[in-house]
């Protein structure tokens, strides 16, 4: 196997590789990625001489096809996307281009040079919010967010490349996914790292949304489960079964990091009717496959918050970039920014 894994430099596809790395060492893999805001090189620093790098936008039809048969690529998989839900409220174009244009150049390379499978990696918020029951993958897509809707759009174009081509395609679709690397945007470790300066942290309401969390780890196997053993044009849910309401989350986070309550700043929800209540995913097609999810979830989360805790050096030029400082004193409002 020649893999090709795009947007390898963010947080699940960087564990992606190292978990192939592990599981497959003789496997060949070439990290494709852009290098935006949340895809950084020292995400992949300690595997970076183990793979080769090639730096591109998956927009880039050219470069794409390029790298395929340059690099004799038989399998693709698709972690590029512009992925937060907060960012797409203040900007959708680049979520669009990269989450539904970019998916639609990858197929069209897939296509041409004839992968033997490419795995389109979609989440769970795709199906929109579900107050009882679970999600399975013939449950109707109902995104309602800019972010959720683009990569909805993805899902659409994989299936229809699947039955119009038969252009060997799987998709998954993964719950709230925490561990480490993490770009700090996301509730685990935007808060972990805010508590540990000793800043407040923004609780939407009550914190009383569910959901339904997995640890990168069992996220990727999950991957690489459906890479080699799914079949072509299906949709496998990669979820565990880990519901909690925000506010139980943020508890434990204070109670591992010894913080007070005080930190905990309750605001208005900026989402307003874009903030999905509850995801819930039915995962045994998955599991048929022979993949279950192996981390508990509490000792893991805990695990976590200790990673960001020890590895300071990762996120610290994160927080500090003028880029990221502006993302959130743009997105909480005047009066909020650094200090919340």
């Amino acid at each position: 196997m020649r893999l090709l894994v795009t947007g390898a430099a963010g947080f699940i596809g960087s564990n992606f590789v190292r978990l192939v790395l592990e599981r497959a060492p003789t496997t060949e893999i070439v990290v494709f990625d852009a290098l935006r805001y949340s895809g950084n090189l020292s995400t992949m620093a300690d595997f970076a001489g183990r793979v080769k790098f090639v730096k591109g936008e998956i927009q880039n039809a050219r470069l794409v096809g390029e790298t395929l048969v340059n690099e004799k690529i038989t399998h693709m998989v698709n972690f590029a996307a512009e992925s937060h839900n907060d960012r797409s409220l203040l900007d959708n174009s680049s979520f669009v281009q990269t989450n539904t244009f970019g998916v639609q150049v990858l197929l069209e390379a897939a296509r041409t040079h004839r992968l033997e499978r490419m795995l389109q990696v979609s989440t769970d918020e795709v199906y929109g919010s579900i107050a009882d029951g679970e999600f399975t993958e013939t449950s109707p897509l109902e995104p309602n967010t800019p972010y959720s809707a683009a990569k909805a759009g993805g899902d659409l174009l994989c299936r229809a490349h699947w039955v119009s081509f038969k252009t060997p395609v799987i998709v998954t679709r993964g719950g709230n996914t925490f561990g480490p690397y993490h770009y700090p945007e996301k509730l685990i470790p935007f808060f972990v790292v805010r508590m540990l300066q000793n800043k407040k942290v923004p609780l939407y309401g009550e914190g009383t949304q569910v959901r339904e969390w997995i640890h990168v780890q069992d996220h990727a196997a999950g991957i690489w489960t459906a890479l080699t053993l799914g079949e072509p044009g299906q949709v496998y849910n990669i979820g565990d079964t880990n519901e909690r309401e925000n506010r139980a989350v943020v508890d434990l986070l204070l109670e591992e990091l010894g913080k007070e309550e005080s930190l905990v700043n309750k605001i208005p929800d900026p989402r307003k009717g874009a903030h999905d209540q509850r995801y819930s995913m039915n995962s045994s097609k998955s599991q048929n496959l022979g993949w279950k999810p192996e981390m508990q979830f509490e000792e893991s989360l805990r695990a976590t918050v200790r990673w960001f805790r020890d590895n300071e050096a990762w996120w610290r030029p994160i927080v500090e970039d003028d880029g990221y400082k502006s993302f959130i004193a743009k997105f909480y409002g005047p009066g909020l920014g650094e200090d919340l």
